[in-house]
């Protein structure tokens, strides 16, 4: 594929790759937490127990339920980002952009759950948005990757 029949989005990027399958387990486990706390809150004072509850109470369990949702739906967030300018990598809050010049490679480690980016002086990043559990598309992803890598990084 030459450089003109590619997407570039709006970003700059040429491969945007975001995980399925935690997104999927993310949304599901947070709207679990939600319902299991958003219940119990509701059903907080349906009998009396000795200890008086009031609505303080019971939307201070829910508010903890909402909290605990969004920290899950922080692995939602994780991507890579690649392109010209070199390669995005973006986990649970922030996002981190390396130059072609020091990054190495993408490599998946024999025992870990996701690809790691190499960087120079035997340093790594993980990179949680390429995991073993999306299967063939993690393997495109990787692909595709050094496909990029040889087209824009410097030789070597």
């Amino acid at each position: 594929m030459s450089a003109a029949d590619r997407e570039v989005t709006a970003d700059g990027w040429v491969l945007v790759y975001t995980p399925r399958w935690i997104r999927r387990v993310a949304y599901w486990v947070a709207g679990v937490v939600i319902a299991i706390h958003l219940t119990f809150g509701l059903l907080l004072d349906i009998s009396y127990t000795g200890v008086g509850v009031g609505w303080s109470d019971k939307i201070g369990l829910i508010a903890v339920g909402f909290v605990i949702a969004g920290a899950v739906l922080l692995l939602t967030r994780s991507r890579l980002c690649v392109g010209p300018e070199g390669v995005g990598v973006r986990n649970l809050v922030g996002e981190r952009v390396w130059g072609w010049d020091e990054v190495q490679g993408l490599e998946y480690p024999e025992k870990g759950w996701s690809a790691h980016l190499l960087l120079p002086y035997d340093e790594h990043v993980p990179v949680m948005a390429v995991q073993a559990r999306d299967g063939e598309r993690a393997i495109d992803a990787m692909t595709r990757f050094r496909e990029l890598q040889g087209e824009y990084a410097p030789a070597r």
